[in-house]
């Protein structure tokens, strides 16, 4: 089982964008947040020829949960248990994507419409399984925006046994509206989400949705029980840098630097790549945003973007990239800043 306190910060599930080179990237950054596969459907879990792909990961991305795509209480229960079988730490039901693959089949966002049908899939879930099963969903969708229609989603599915809810603090639209544009376009809406907690005090109600910053999380952890943080922590990994002492309280032993990240992401690769497991390209795809804000970061992004191309470089190539940085940059640490601790300890 994870530990309660990984929920305080998790690192959202993102398609495309959150798979295991980026997970073990992410890890080596921020040791003690909660983080997500992709979601993952249940056909490509039950009925697709490589299960691995969709499933495997490295046992230092724990806290690891898996987000599942389904509507159907019977497949999902069995997901739940190869999840478990996996040694996941937890089980997440995406009921929040808007895209129209996702809304064929049923699933995702449109499922706010009828809770008694998420309540039956997780009360299946939670009879296949011992591991922890969560919802993640949105606000509202189309015209069912008001408060009462989420409290209504949020007290049934907890009365099948759900105890943890990550809201996306915008409502989805299903038509008119790109899932890019789903993700900004509808205004946040932050208050609902801290009416949720008081008013359900005995579930964990966790914000999503526009957190950009750790100062931000602190901010909300005053009034929610965690932040999941997407998109800014995949364009700024960085940020992440001290969010074990700042959120968790629990600096690293050594100092971290953007230089033992990469030296660690090296090592990585060398396995990966002599396993046939994955290109280069697939893992440094996820680090371009490391250096983000500094000096160098263009050189570093055009270098990897770029040499990637050019013959067959191997994990090397990372020394070649760092040399377009300057030792300050790459060797600076993440400082941990203990009045900014101590006024969330205060205040949590």
């Amino acid at each position: 089982m994870p530990n309660p306190d990984s929920h305080l910060l998790s690192i959202a599930p993102m398609m495309e964008w959150t798979d295991r080179h980026c997970r073990f990237f992410l890890r080596r950054i921020c040791r003690h947040c909660l983080l997500y596969t992709e979601m993952v459907t249940t056909g490509a879990i039950l009925f697709g020829h490589d299960r691995e792909r969709f499933l495997d990961f490295d046992a230092s991305e724990q806290p690891l949960a898996i987000q599942l795509g389904g509507d159907d209480p019977a497949q999902l229960a069995q997901c739940a248990r190869i999840a478990e079988d996996w040694n996941y730490a937890e089980v997440n039901l995406n009921v929040g994507c808007p895209s129209d693959r996702v809304q064929s089949g049923r699933f995702g966002a449109c499922l706010m419409r009828t809770p008694a049908q998420v309540a039956d899939m997780v009360a299946a879930m939670r009879g296949a399984t011992r591991l922890p099963v969560t919802v993640k969903h949105r606000i509202g969708v189309d015209e069912l925006d008001r408060y009462e229609d989420v409290a209504r989603f949020v007290e049934t599915v907890a009365a099948a046994g759900c105890a943890t809810f990550i809201v996306h603090a915008r409502k989805a639209w299903l038509s008119g509206l790109s899932p890019a544009e789903n993700r900004t376009v509808p205004p946040l809406r932050y208050e609902l989400v801290h009416r949720l907690k008081r008013d359900f005090p005995h579930l964990r109600i966790e914000l999503n949705g526009g957190v950009t910053t750790l100062a931000q999380v602190e901010a909300q952890l005053r009034q929610v029980d965690g932040v999941m943080v997407g998109r800014a922590a995949y364009h700024d990994p960085w940020m992440l840098a001290q969010a074990d002492a700042r959120v968790f309280g629990r600096p690293p032993a050594v100092p971290l630097t953007r230089r033992q990240v990469i030296r660690d992401m090296q090592a990585y690769a060398e396995d990966v790549l002599a396993g046939g497991r994955a290109t280069l390209h697939q893992i440094t795809r996820h680090m371009l945003g490391l250096f983000h804000g500094e000096p160098g970061t263009r050189a570093w992004k055009r270098f990897l973007s770029t040499e990637l191309h050019r013959g067959r470089p191997g994990p090397e190539l990372l020394d070649r990239a760092m040399a377009q940085l300057s030792d300050d940059v790459l060797d600076r640490p993440a400082r941990d800043t203990p009045e900014a601790t101590a006024i969330f300890r205060a205040g949590a």
